[in-house]
């Protein structure tokens, strides 16, 4: 375990300096998102194709990112080690990563997402190949309310956005949690939703559905999967100084649908 994350720290390192070198050293250049994509993203996959290894022996992430919102490399590093914690792959986990050009916005609606991804999306989930998208934002969700701000937002069964802009405006600060281990949180949280919880393509085998924020969150307010950990209420229920880990019902849930 240890030794393969070892490998995988320098595999993210060797990939951030093939994609720094092939950027010559200079700026993207800020073209507006492209109105038409380029292809259709299949999004058939299943929970269970992330959580057993029938189908696929091996997980590959695609994690783009705007210039200068790259994600923290020890956040990436802990988002493996939870994956690997919960997901059967012995053929592993592999990430990679690479700017995009700017966009030019402030904020982001679900379609601009769509968008985004399929235009830059390069590895796709066919019959043998299991694939997931990350897009590290450098603006918020179009949608958030006044009261509410999204951290994060799970969009497609393989898909799913970190608002870093966020993320950095809520944390931090004093009496706030760091921003690692927000971003940590988020990117934890959002593919708990990927693999199905709550109740969401991932069976319960006791309810533990929020009825009274919704979206398939926990229960739970200790629980990962609990609502406030993909909003800007993150520090209104969790520790600034820890992440929230899975509880009880989740991870049986995710066992008893091939995870460990």
């Amino acid at each position: 375990m240890i030794r393969f994350l070892i490998h995988f720290s320098i595999l993210i390192a060797i990939l951030i300096a093939f994609v720094r070198c092939n950027n010559g050293g200079t700026d993207p250049v800020d073209p507006p998102i492209p109105e038409v994509p380029e292809q259709n993203i299949n999004d058939n996959v299943t929970p269970n194709d992330f959580l057993s290894d029938v189908k696929y022996k091996q997980l590959i992430i695609e994690a783009v990112y705007l210039d200068g919102q790259q994600p923290d490399s020890l956040s990436i590093y802990k988002l493996v080690s939870f994956l690997d914690e919960r997901i059967h792959k012995p053929k592993g986990i592999q990430l990679f990563y690479k700017p995009i050009p700017k966009t030019g916005k402030t904020s982001y609606s679900l379609d601009d997402l769509k968008t985004i991804e399929a235009s830059y999306r390069e590895k796709l989930t066919n019959d043998t190949l299991l694939t997931a998208w990350i897009f590290i934002t450098n603006g918020d969700y179009a949608g958030n309310s006044a009261d509410e701000k999204k951290l994060g937002l799970a969009y497609g069964a393989s898909s799913f956005a970190l608002f870093k802009k966020t993320i950095q405006e809520y944390s931090g600060g004093e009496n706030q949690p760091t921003t690692h281990n927000m971003e940590t949180t988020v990117l934890k949280h959002e593919f708990g939703h990927l693999f199905g919880l709550v109740n969401n393509g991932t069976p319960m085998i006791n309810n533990h559905l929020d009825s009274t924020h919704g979206s398939n969150h926990c229960s739970n307010p200790r629980c990962l999967m609990y609502y406030v950990a993909e909003t800007n209420n993150f520090s209104s229920t969790f520790s600034t100084s820890s992440t929230p880990a899975l509880r009880s019902d989740c991870i049986e849930d995710l066992r008893n649908n091939g995870g460990k």
